[in-house]
């Protein structure tokens, strides 16, 4: 039986729901040709602690880290969203805000009306998610019969509202499902406070979480093994082939086994959740957010912005010192604290060190804004003679001015910092700091601004 105080807040408003897509407006653009135009694939997947979540500023998960892979065998960049609703994410396939659904998918028929499904990543059972027997002896579950005339709250658009009601036939009662836009993990959370008596979950989410609430027990099968694979839409034939010749060629590594094991059989999963640096519970990056946040003023950037170039630069590690010298959160030379007018030996101190990075970034951005006047554009100049230096920046700007090219993007002037690698350019009379390796640094602006997208799809502003 639902919770009175949980059933009137959360619950009643979608106890009429249901999951009928609009596919109108079904996306037309949407396969290999289109993605090969933009260069980018961009793949949902939800936020929880398996799948995608950032601990100690490191974006991780099972499907993450399994994108990741497809990217590098794709060679496309890979932009992530998030929802944390299949019947939204469904929807966003549909509209074609997305082009991947990256979930563990057990396909159901209404799924199979504007998506198609990649071969099986997992395969696994769906199982019953209650308070085990001592916790609970009223409401314990041993055998699926008695779930006849009982209430099972069930995340909306899942196949797990599909298999209780074929269950209803199978043990000739009825179950009351009702589907909800809460995730698997939230309502697992639910179980274990005692807001409601059942949800049902892939097994793998149901053990992961098991660990996290000892008292919840998970024993009770409600389906065989599921297939459960990725999805694209179904006029998406040519992405779908790719997929399916990357699945094909994981399995042949032993790459997937090993990120389950990371993700799902996660020994030292209850020690990072109860971390107070694992965002989805409490949406800290950093012992140093605040600051960040009350620095980030001084800049007009994204608090979350500063948090990844300092991840990049020192994963958050204060006090450590680079082979040339950099010291600390955000790798300073000395010469830069004097530079903005501070002592060099106030780098050491982690609080000083952000704010003089903090200062040296302004100091930066001041000398490029007449350069570059659109913010989005000079964030990456900025990050980039962050890294290598103001003076190669420059050169590079006026060669792209020299080769009538567009001096105020980063994706034209990049290719003109890598080029200063070579005599014919770093010779140049407009060249007036010498030759550099700009590959590390095109890189660094990539990684960092990946990292921001990553901040800022799991972590509250």
């Amino acid at each position: 039986m639902i919770r009175k105080k949980l059933y009137f807040l959360v619950l009643v408003p979608l106890l009429f729901s249901t999951c009928n897509f609009n596919r109108n407006n079904l996306a037309t653009e949407a396969d290999l040709p289109e993605i090969q135009k933009r260069g980018r694939i961009v793949a949902l997947t939800n936020y929880n602690t398996s799948d995608y979540f950032v601990y100690n500023g490191n974006p991780m998960g099972f499907q993450f880290e399994l994108l990741r892979q497809f990217a590098e065998y794709s060679g496309y960049q890979l932009d992530i969203v998030v929802s944390n609703n299949m019947a939204d994410a469904m929807q966003m396939l549909i509209d074609g805000k997305c082009d991947i659904i990256a979930q563990n998918i057990a396909p159901t028929p209404e799924h199979l009306l504007y998506a198609s499904f990649t071969f099986p990543i997992l395969q696994g059972k769906q199982v019953l998610v209650q308070q085990n027997k001592s916790e609970s002896p009223g409401r314990y579950i041993s055998d699926l019969n008695q779930l006849k005339n009982k209430t099972v709250i069930v995340s909306s658009g899942t196949a797990f509202a599909q298999r209780l009601k074929n269950l209803e036939t199978e043990i000739a009662g009825k179950i009351d499902v009702v589907e909800v836009p809460e995730d698997e993990e939230q309502l697992i959370r639910f179980v274990a406070g005692g807001e409601i008596d059942y949800t049902v979950c892939d097994e793998y989410t149901a053990r992961l979480n098991k660990q996290y609430f000892p008292k919840l027990d998970i024993n009770v099968e409600v389906s065989i093994p599921q297939n459960m694979s990725w999805a694209v839409r179904n006029n998406s034939p040519k992405l779908l082939e790719l997929l399916n010749r990357f699945i094909e060629a994981e399995k042949k590594t032993s790459r997937i086994a090993v990120l389950y094991n990371k993700y799902y059989q996660n020994q030292w999963a209850q020690g990072m959740v109860n971390s107070k640096y694992f965002v989805l519970n409490s949406g800290q990056l950093s012992p140093y957010d605040e600051l960040l946040m009350s620095c980030s003023a001084e800049l007009q950037w994204d608090w979350r912005l500063l948090a990844a170039i300092i991840y990049k630069e020192s994963q958050f590690i204060p006090n450590i010192k680079s082979h040339r010298g950099a010291v600390g959160l955000m790798q300073l030379m000395p010469s830069t604290a004097g530079l903005m007018g501070y002592d060099s030996t106030q780098v050491e101190d982690p609080s000083k060190n952000i704010i003089i990075g903090v200062k040296y970034l302004k100091w930066l951005d001041n000398k490029i804004s007449s350069l570059i006047p659109v913010k989005e554009e000079r964030i990456k100049f900025v990050l980039a003679a962050y890294n290598i230096g103001l003076g190669h920046i420059f050169d590079a700007i006026e060669l792209a001015k020299k080769y009538k090219k567009d001096a105020t993007k980063w994706d034209t002037v990049k290719d003109f910092l890598l080029n200063k690698a070579m005599p014919e350019y770093y010779r140049d009379a407009v060249v007036k700091f010498g030759p550099c390796v700009g590959k590390q640094t095109v890189t660094y602006v990539s990684e960092v601004l990946s990292c921001y997208s990553h901040y800022k799809n799991l972590t509250p502003q």
